[in-house]
């Protein structure tokens, strides 16, 4: 079951006290905006969750290979209109006991149909000001034994942003739930 504001909140509130328990395998997926909350809502952002649905918005986290050094996750944040896609990609790492989700972009593309149209290097953003997610919860589901993935959401994501949004995704497909 898919989370409303007032259930996020209440999880919101015991993660505060008591951390979340997310661990980067917990993050690890491909995951699809589906809810956005203005800071203070209880209602849906009914025309941003929209668009940003309509332009396939997606948040890709991934462990950080041992040829690239360090610990942490790569991330790549995206919106495509039909074969055009924006991509922003960068490193991520989990931090705190809640925990944050701390993480900057390198690097932005422009793709139309898989092919780099742009690509530019992105300054790194002041260590004060880094964006950041303030994991609430995620969850889940069993796999089922022996049944193939039928396409639909296997768990969700919530989150509040550095300037005091509330983001919900689904999990598009079965790696985060191994």
């Amino acid at each position: 079951m898919i989370p409303d504001a007032q259930q996020l909140l209440e999880r919101e509130r015991r993660c505060r006290q008591e951390g979340s328990g997310l661990s980067q395998a917990a993050l690890i997926g491909s995951w699809r905006l589906e809810r956005v909350w203005s800071k203070g809502s209880l209602r849906p952002a009914a025309i941003g969750a929209t668009l940003l649905r309509g332009l396939a918005a997606r948040l890709q986290l991934a462990p950080v290979q041992e040829a690239e050094g360090g610990e942490g996750m790569r991330m790549v944040n995206s919106v495509r209109l039909g074969a055009l896609e924006l991509r922003f990609e960068g490193l991520g790492r989990l931090q705190g006991r809640r925990p944050l989700l701390v993480f900057s972009f390198d690097r932005l593309l422009l793709l139309l149909g898989g092919r780099v149209l742009i690509q530019r290097a992105l300054p790194p953003p002041d260590p004060l000001r880094r964006p950041f997610f303030a994991l609430i919860a995620a969850e889940h589901p069993a796999p089922v034994v022996g049944l193939p993935w039928t396409g639909e959401s296997l768990g969700w994501l919530a989150a509040r942003g550095r300037g005091g949004g509330l983001a919900l995704w689904l999990l598009e497909s079965g790696e985060g739930s191994k």
